[in-house]
């Protein structure tokens, strides 16, 4: 029996096998078939804030082929995780799913795929979104109504007559001319007898009599009329009242 260990596969792509046991029979060909497969691809996985970028620890992924998980990681405090993802081709189609949320931040449901060749570092990043907060009522800022009582009569006011406008007792007519000498304090010196200041006042007399007659005639005239519509006779001007 021999041991059989592959020291290099001869292809930037490929790894070596595992060693294995050989059994050779003496006097015999005995052959042997290898298999290099690709080499892992290097994964770099990643976990952000999808708004800010910042780096989260605590985010943990399943990464497989069609149903079955290959890899699991979960980042640290740096944000990041590595691992290795073996492949059967030269690319490889990966899916990734998040099975826990860092804390404070939503789950991100969806799965995404990536790509890998063999040998190939790959990086795979996973956002995640804040998770909301539901801020506590505060108190309300607006002032609260103070309840109106019943609105008292208005006032009266001095000097406004009271209700409905009546004058108040003992208020002076400012329309009544006083009796006697003008008003206490008046030192207008009085105009002498005989002067210009009495020419304006005895035309007023005159005017005011020339009025007074033209009211008489206009009485007659009325009375006139009015005794010819009473009874019916015709007056021709020259009848006496």
């Amino acid at each position: 029996m021999y041991r059989l260990k592959e020291t290099s596969s001869g292809s930037p792509l490929h790894d070596t096998v595992p060693d294995r046991d050989v059994i050779v029979t003496p006097g015999t060909t005995t052959p042997l078939t290898i298999t290099d497969p690709f080499k892992a691809a290097k994964v770099l996985l990643q976990a952000k804030d999808d708004k800010t970028g910042k780096i989260l620890a605590g985010s943990t992924v399943n990464i497989g082929i069609g149903g079955k998980t290959l890899l699991t990681l979960t980042t640290g405090r740096s944000g990041t995780a590595t691992g290795e993802l073996p492949v059967t081709s030269r690319k490889t189609e990966f899916w990734v799913k998040q099975i826990k949320a860092p804390a404070d931040y939503d789950l991100y449901k969806p799965a995404k795929t990536f790509t890998a060749g063999p040998g190939a570092p790959v990086t795979v990043t996973v956002t995640n979104a804040k998770t909301a907060t539901t801020p506590n009522p505060g108190p309300s800022d607006k002032p609260t109504p103070q309840p109106t009582g019943t609105p008292s009569a208005p006032a009266e006011r001095p000097g406004s007559g009271g209700i409905g406008g009546a004058k108040p007792t003992g208020t002076p007519d400012v329309n009544s001319s006083p009796t006697g000498a003008g008003p206490a304090g008046d030192t207008t010196p009085t105009a002498p007898a005989g002067s210009l200041a009495h020419t304006g006042s005895d035309a007023t007399v005159w005017l005011l009599g020339g009025a007074g007659l033209l009211v008489a005639a206009g009485g007659g005239t009325l009375i006139a009329v009015r005794q010819r519509r009473t009874d019916g006779s015709d007056w021709n001007g020259s009848h006496e009242s």
